[in-house]
């Protein structure tokens, strides 16, 4: 049974390696349409949300999606997937939460959101990517934890002050943190570390 084992986490190994070795030397028109899957999936995660009273930011499940893109496509696609999700749902395809979608969506109060996706995405993908490091459980978990929790709310916020500011409402610090960061918090790190342990089960230690 120890040898069977062995052997299936072996084959295990060796299944994940071939898979990101495929994808550093696939073409173009296989990245492109990882890509758009991987968008696909974000935008399916976006429908499972929660809305709060307080807030017009609602609870989503998108962060999954940037991290599987950011694993999965690495550094420049998995931040292509992101930008195509992004101006995909600018474009009219309702993908954002709720269904929403088209331009009405860039003076919406969570476009900002959407853009730290990308940013996100391009900081995850480039770090596992660069070094063997990166992909042990501890540093994995804090790269996705500093994404999730600042580059991803870093344009959010800002997004969410400017919606604020337009529509006619007071701006402050506090507020803007109460609606749109304070209460995701304990979500977005549970989300992180599943994304985290997703990521490390995925990701091989060996070059490719």
């Amino acid at each position: 049974m120890m040898i069977q084992n062995s052997h299936t986490l072996e084959v295990y190994r060796q299944k994940r390696l071939s898979y990101f070795q495929w994808r550093t030397q696939s073409t173009t028109f296989a990245k492109i349409a990882l890509a758009v899957s991987l968008a696909c999936l974000t935008g399916l995660l976006a429908q499972v949300k929660i809305y709060l009273p307080f807030t017009p930011v609602p609870l989503v499940a998108s962060q999954i999606g940037v991290i599987l893109a950011a694993v999965l496509l690495g550094r420049k696609w998995g931040g292509i997937s992101m930008a195509i999700y992004a101006v995909g749902g600018l474009a009219g395809i309702p993908w954002f939460a709720g269904f929403k979608g088209g331009a009405a969506a860039l003076a919406g109060p969570t476009i900002g959101y959407v853009f730290g996706f990308i940013l996100a995405a391009l900081f995850i993908g480039g770090m596992i990517d660069s070094r063997t490091q990166n992909r042990k459980a501890l540093p994995l978990t804090g790269i996705i934890l500093f994404a999730q929790l600042v580059l991803v709310y870093v344009p959010g916020l800002i997004s969410l002050a400017i919606w604020l500011w337009s529509t006619g409402q007071t701006v402050t610090l506090a507020g803007v943190l109460f609606m749109g960061y304070i209460p995701f918090i304990v979500g977005d790190i549970l989300k992180s570390l599943v994304g985290a342990a997703a990521a490390k089960a995925i990701v091989p230690m060996e070059k490719y």
